[in-house]
């Protein structure tokens, strides 16, 4: 039975799809968490206890225990094991992302200075340090402009800044979000500088795709239907098909894939965000990792050819992206596959303000809209939740299959329409607590 170990936070989304799909494919799933290497087992999951902020340390732990059971592929979910699962596949003479390029990918500035002859000719960006003086700052930029942290994921921490006082303000906000207490396991770095540059207009999609070997196949590319202009930049709803025009989406192929070679990846997933307008197409990021949290479950394929696990999947069925990504892991091509012909999508419902989430209701008459198959929410009872730009989740997800573009986002959007969330101010709680 072939071995594939997953990396992967002890809390991710992901990881019981990618149970589901080796499970499937006859695959044994091994998994490697960011855990207590003294706790037994906690989760019982038999997982590799490992620390993303130690990553040489980490690689190593795993290529030792593979010298006794070997691994056939490796996977990372998540940005932070990207590099140590670019390690792992060096060690074992797997192919994979070099590691220089998954760190780079990983990192804004580097990103940045990678894409720097792809990027607009006006656009401009500099590193600033998170201890200086941000009036300093305000007097030194033009407007508007965009703050954001080096690392981090999903929007976290990205502001747009009108004007010299608004930046001061954001400024003090981004400070005291890369001291929270569950940053400080990022690197140093990540956590004393920041990026500002200047804001790009446009509309915004992401790509979905596969490297094999250094050439892309694009799986997918979704449309942001809700306009990202700030002051946040809060993800909402990812519809496929795109309907932008075959042009734009052939523009935007070619620019992930000038822009994937520019910081080198080269074999694995990734997940792209962009921005197009009058000018071009402007990369935003490639990230050498998968779609994030549940949203992989609005992508099913379709076989174009032969199997390369024997046949045992009926000609007829679609497969998630979780099994595709085990099968490319294993050796496969992507290449042999395609996104199913039906639209789809998913809503990340968001936060709409900072509390202690109590629950939800509207989830039978959400989950009767036409074209709605799923609707799953993520987020835990007496939980206190945030919105962005400090927070770092979503309520859930729904997800839905149409004929067309159009009708998913309308279903999408009148499920959300339906769902009356709860939510308890911390200070009413605090005061329940101490009677």
């Amino acid at each position: 039975m072939p071995r594939v170990l997953l990396l992967a936070t002890t809390t991710g989304y992901q990881t019981r799809a990618f149970g589901e799909a080796a499970e499937r494919l006859g695959v044994d799933l091994v998994f490697a968490t960011d855990r207590c290497d003294v706790l037994e087992d906690p989760w019982q999951d038999r997982a590799i206890p490992i620390r993303f902020s130690d990553e040489s340390a980490s690689a190593e732990a795993i290529l030792e225990l593979a010298r006794t059971s070997p691994l056939d592929g490796v996977l990372a979910v998540g940005d932070r094991p990207t590099v140590i699962a670019s390690l792992v596949q060096e060690g074992l003479g797997l192919p994979g992302h070099p590691a220089a390029a998954a760190a780079a990918a990983r990192n804004k500035l580097l990103t940045r200075e990678h894409l720097r002859a792809l990027a607009p000719p006006n656009h401009w960006f500099r590193t600033i340090s998170i201890a200086m003086d941000p009036r300093e700052l305000a007097a030194s930029v033009s407007f508007p402009c965009v703050l954001k942290p080096l690392a981090l994921s999903g929007s976290r921490g990205v502001m747009r800044v009108e004007d010299g006082t608004e930046l001061v303000a954001v400024f003090h906000r981004l400070r005291a979000l890369l001291d929270a207490p569950d940053l400080r396991g990022e690197p140093k770095e990540t956590r004393d500088l920041a990026l500002v540059e200047g804001f790009i207009e446009g509309r915004e999609f992401a790509l979905e795709g596969l490297m094999n070997h250094g050439t892309l196949h694009l799986l997918a590319i979704f449309d942001k239907p809700d306009p990202l202009d700030g002051p946040f930049f809060e993800e909402t709803i990812y519809v496929t098909p795109s309907t932008a025009s075959p042009d734009a989406q052939r523009a935007m192929a070619a620019a992930v894939d000038q822009a994937a070679r520019a910081l080198g990846l080269r074999h694995g997933p990734l997940h792209a965000e962009c921005r197009v307008n009058e000018t071009g197409v402007f990369v935003l990021e490639v990230a050498a990792r998968p779609i994030g949290g549940l949203c992989a479950r609005a992508l099913r394929f379709d076989r174009r050819r032969g199997d390369a696990f024997g046949g045992s999947q009926p000609e007829s069925a679609a497969v998630s992206l979780e099994e595709l990504l085990l099968r490319h892991a294993l050796g496969e091509s992507s290449e042999g596959w395609a996104r199913e012909t039906a639209a789809s999508g998913v809503m990340m419902i968001p936060i709409p303000r900072r509390g202690v989430f109590r629950g939800v209701t509207g989830l039978d008459a959400a989950g009767r809209v036409p074209f709605i198959d799923d609707l799953r929410i993520t987020a835990k009872a007496d939980q206190l939740l945030l919105p962005l730009p400090e927070g770092a989740s979503y309520l859930g997800f729904i997800f839905a299959h149409a004929d067309t573009p159009a009708q998913v986002e309308q279903a999408l959007r009148a499920a959300h329409a339906r769902l009356e969330f709860s939510f308890d101010p911390e200070l009413q709680v605090l005061q329940s607590a101490h009677g």
